[in-house]
């Protein structure tokens, strides 16, 4: 669905229905985690809808993707596809954030190819971010028989030059880093002196200027550049150049807590040098209904405009409206009026999340803890508060600060869950983390879930950060253990920027990945051992075999974790033929995969029979050391480390 250009109000009636009848709400971001789109729909949403976080692994950035850019987005969009698949075949209707229209200039296209033929889809349309900045110049962008022609400033200048010089009137989009190129065009074209710069338009940081006036390094993505057909005849909202944004006010009761960058979409660019990255303002929760207070003047709609009126009574119909499924073949739950609510209109109060974020933003790759799939925790799922939006009227209306609690949930099997952990779950207001490990926890009603892919430790760590700064109870899930792999490093180093002092942060440990796979044999690590990541995502392969070389040397056994994945799958091989030069060819691996999953499988070979194509991403492998020992029993071969050299203190030679 179209949100429109970044005004909440600008969301159309229809799409606001939508969002609230919803099962699954699905947007996009960029690696930071702020979604315009989230931003701009959180007025209209109800609490306890699903999420789906959709982060893109690049947007302006390089890439080492044996695809390159294209490679790594394309991946992307059969991934984030199939995620909504899921839900979709569950029988769950899902609501596609994007800004502007879907189908100009938006990413939704991506989607609609992927899954439009498997199940039914409507599309809503929205208001561009041409109109949006049309109005914002306020004079006509054409009239009678003039030709419009929208133009990505992504264009060769050359080409660029001779579109405009060749149109009547023109709106130039993608700007960012393109702005330079976009300025010599419309002045190489003849076109400068009739051009202007429309900045965030519709948003309370909207600026209006002409394009000859603009400072090249101040042009941010969202903003657009306007050549109307028509001389302008009345005065234009011009600033002065140089001038800040101006604060555009804004008749809505949510909107003025809104500040949205105006964008067309929330996606990767064209070609990554083509411009900044887009999304911003992420809001991931903080959206209240209550009943309205007799007297208030803000909720009684005699006293409200009318833009603010017809708002009020959107939100009233369909904050509570049914959903269904959307697939294929299924009637649509959004081709029939929601039924009108007859309580008093409900009080919505919204908190964005902050926009300006000075905490490290790098990509960081989700290295897990443990190779399971996702199972359900077994026990019932306790209820946080009676209140459903429960602690919303903490956020933002206190300063009370909450908390960060960074749990494991162990690998796989539910009754691995420590009590401990089961009960930090029970009493957070908001779970953050990869969306397959928050699958395993059970929904609680009022709980918020903020669910993302597996590359974006540190963005999803400021998240959770900013909840809690904010009052909410935030429980970040990883599997296993949360210190070995997994988020409790990532949520601890970004803690340390000084604009979360003050911010509660514990550790609540878990079973580790390791530990399970070697109970299946025995006891593989029953002597001195290392924990090695194969993944060369957060550091250089070279780091990688310097490790393995180094442990091998010192004759321990090792626990190895992320072996392989579908884009990753040399190292295994690589791996065994540096371990051989200081191990036997004898010496016990042990395989374990899905351990205390529903597909597990845990085999024993020799260091010379470790075949790279039996292992992936859900593996754990485990490489004994010189006094390990495979013995077969009669319940399987038992595996073990003596924790004795055969004469104390002398310590076996390499390759002995």
């Amino acid at each position: 669905m179209g949100l429109g250009p970044g005004d909440p109000e600008l969301v159309t009636v229809k799409a606001a229905q939508i969002i609230g009848a919803a099962d699954v709400i699905a947007f996009h971001s960029a690696r930071h985690g702020r979604s315009i789109s989230r931003s701009i729909a959180a007025p209209y949403m109800r609490p306890g809808q699903l999420e789906e976080h959709l982060v893109y692994p690049v947007t302006t950035e390089t890439t080492d993707h044996p695809g390159g850019y294209q490679g790594a987005i394309d991946e992307f969009y059969e991934q984030a596809a199939e995620r909504l698949a899921h839900h979709l075949a569950a029988g769950r209707s899902v609501a596609l954030l994007a800004a502007g229209d879907p189908l100009f200039y938006s990413s939704y296209m991506h989607m609609h190819r992927r899954l439009a033929d498997r199940f039914e889809a409507e599309i809503i349309p929205g208001i561009t971010s041409v109109s949006a900045a049309s109005a914002a110049l306020g004079t006509p962008l054409v009239e009678g028989e003039q030709v419009l022609t929208v133009l990505p400033g992504t264009m060769p200048v050359d080409e660029l030059t001779r579109r405009l010089r060749d149109t009547e009137a023109a709106a130039i989009m993608k700007l960012g880093r393109t702005y330079p190129g976009v300025r010599q065009a419309l002045s190489d074209s003849g076109r400068l002196a009739d051009a202007y710069y429309v900045e965030r338009a519709s948003s309370t940081r909207q600026r209006v200027l002409r394009a000859a006036d603009v400072a090249d390094a101040d042009v941010p993505y969202f903003s657009i550049t306007l050549v109307p057909g028509p001389t302008p005849t009345t005065p234009l909202p011009l600033a002065d150049r140089g001038s800040e944004p101006t604060r555009r006010e804004s008749s809505s009761v949510h909107s003025a807590s809104v500040e949205p960058e105006s964008a067309q979409q929330d996606s990767p660019n064209s070609h990554p040098s083509s411009a900044e990255p887009r999304a911003v303002g992420q809001d991931s929760h903080h959206l209240r209904l209550a009943s309205p207070r007799s007297g208030s003047a803000q909720q009684n709609s005699s006293h409200l405009d009318p833009a603010t009126a017809r708002s009020e009574a959107v939100r009233q119909n369909s904050s509570h409206a049914p959903s269904t499924s959307k697939a294929a073949g299924q009637e649509s739950p959004f081709l029939r009026p929601a039924a009108p609510d007859t309580q008093a209109a409900p009080q919505i109060s919204h908190h964005p999340l902050s926009a300006s974020r000075t905490s490290r933003m790098e990509p960081l790759a989700q290295e897990r803890d443990t190779p399971s799939a996702p199972s359900d925790l077994t026990s019932p799922a306790t209820s946080v508060d009676s209140d459903p939006t429960h602690p919303t009227e903490d956020i933002g209306a206190q300063s009370k600060t909450g908390q960060v609690v960074v749990v494991g949930l162990g690998p796989g099997a539910a009754e691995w869950t420590t009590t401990e952990v089961r009960e930090a779950l029970a009493d957070a207001t908001d779970l953050v983390g990869y969306t397959t490990y928050l699958n395993r926890v059970p929904e609680r009603p009022g709980q918020r879930r903020h669910a993302s892919d597996n590359r974006v430790e540190s963005e999803r760590a400021a998240m959770a950060l900013d909840l809690a700064k904010r009052g909410a109870r935030v429980a970040v899930v990883s599997s296993g253990d949360p210190g070995v792999f997994a988020m409790a490093a990532a949520v601890l180093e970004e803690a340390a920027d000084p604009q979360w002092r003050g911010v509660p942060v514990r550790v609540l440990p878990g079973l580790t990945a390791a530990n399970a796979v070697a109970s299946r044999v025995g006891a593989p690590l029953g002597h001195d051992y290392a924990m090695i990541s194969l993944s060369d995502r957060l550091k250089p392969w070279e780091v990688v075999a310097q490790r393995l070389s180094a442990v091998a040397a010192a004759d321990m056994a090792i626990a190895v974790y992320n072996p392989a994945s579908s884009q990753r799958t040399w190292q295994v091989g690589a791996m065994r033929d540096l371990l051989l030069e200081h191990r036997k060819p004898d010496t016990p691996v042990v395989l374990g995969r899905d351990v205390g999953g529903p597909t597990e499988s845990v085999r024993v070979v020799s260091l010379a029979e470790l075949d790279p194509a039996e292992v992936d991403m859900r593996t754990l492998l485990i490489i004994g050391a010189s006094t390990t020992a495979a013995v077969a029993t009669d319940q399987g071969v038992r595996v073990y480390t003596s924790r004795r050299y055969a004469c104390t203190g002398d310590v076996p030679r390499s390759g002995a």
